[in-house]
């Protein structure tokens, strides 16, 4: 029975690599000497650690902008100035997302003045104040979770992808030498540390997106926790300020 084309190739190569080439284990020498299948495997990893390394590192620039945005509003919020002097001053103005729950609760407080002065329609003010707010603090919450899916695939994902680049690569490298009849170490080393490479990219995207993705996890729960907490202050502040209008 002969032995199949492919293989008897891929053994030939096996068998004829130079002592230069062979024990070369230079990180693009393991590249190239790997087949196609575990070559695509080692891109494909490529690409997720850089896209990964993208996102964290433009969410990290984002975390920081928005903790600065809204330490700035807070001192103005908290500075003695009266709510509609901060609203006017606002204006238009709304890119930080505290400023955003501040004027969308001011625009709910400033249109029940119209409205009777029932006690009805006050607790129905309080609840669309409520509303408004949190549907704010989602639309905002929403924004600073993009790119989070992406980490958490990179992360859970990447060390798969990696063991089966390393599972074909191994597989390939012993029906070679199957073929070949030829077990020398100096045969069977340059093939299965091209497997193992595979597993090593694969652990370089994982570990990188996973400590990125509880690093902004955590850091999504202060900044949630911090905004929510702001709404419910301007919630009170502004309960006070109806129940005093009656």
């Amino acid at each position: 029975m002969s032995a199949d084309p492919m293989l008897m190739q891929l053994a030939l190569q096996v068998t004829t690599l130079d002592p230069v080439s062979s024990g070369d284990f230079s990180f693009w020498s393991l590249f190239m000497r790997a087949g196609w299948v575990v070559k695509g495997v080692m891109i494909v990893l490529a690409l997720a650690s850089i896209w990964s390394w993208t996102v964290a590192i433009n969410k990290l620039f984002m975390f920081y902008v928005l903790r600065r945005k809204a330490t700035d509003f807070e001192d103005t919020f908290w500075s003695g100035r009266t709510l509609d002097d901060l609203s006017a001053s606002l204006g238009s103005d709304t890119r930080d997302p505290m400023a955003r729950i501040f004027s969308a609760a001011m625009r709910e407080y400033n249109e029940s003045l119209t409205t009777p002065r029932s006690e009805g329609a006050l607790q129905s003010t309080r609840q669309r104040i409520d509303s408004v707010m949190n549907l704010v603090i989602n639309r905002e919450m929403a924004k600073a979770e993009k790119g989070m899916s992406v980490l958490a695939t990179v992360a859970s994902a990447s060390v798969f992808v990696g063991l089966f680049g390393t599972v074909w690569g191994i597989m390939n490298s012993f029906r070679a030498i199957a073929v070949s009849q030829n077990t020398n170490l100096s045969v069977v080393a340059p093939g299965i540390a091209e497997a193992l490479f595979a597993t090593a990219l694969g652990l370089v995207a994982a570990i990188p997106a996973l400590v990125f993705y509880n690093k902004f996890s955590s850091d999504l729960d202060s900044y949630g926790g911090r905004i929510e907490g702001y709404a419910d202050e301007l919630s009170a502040i502004l309960s006070r300020k109806i129940s005093k209008g009656k």
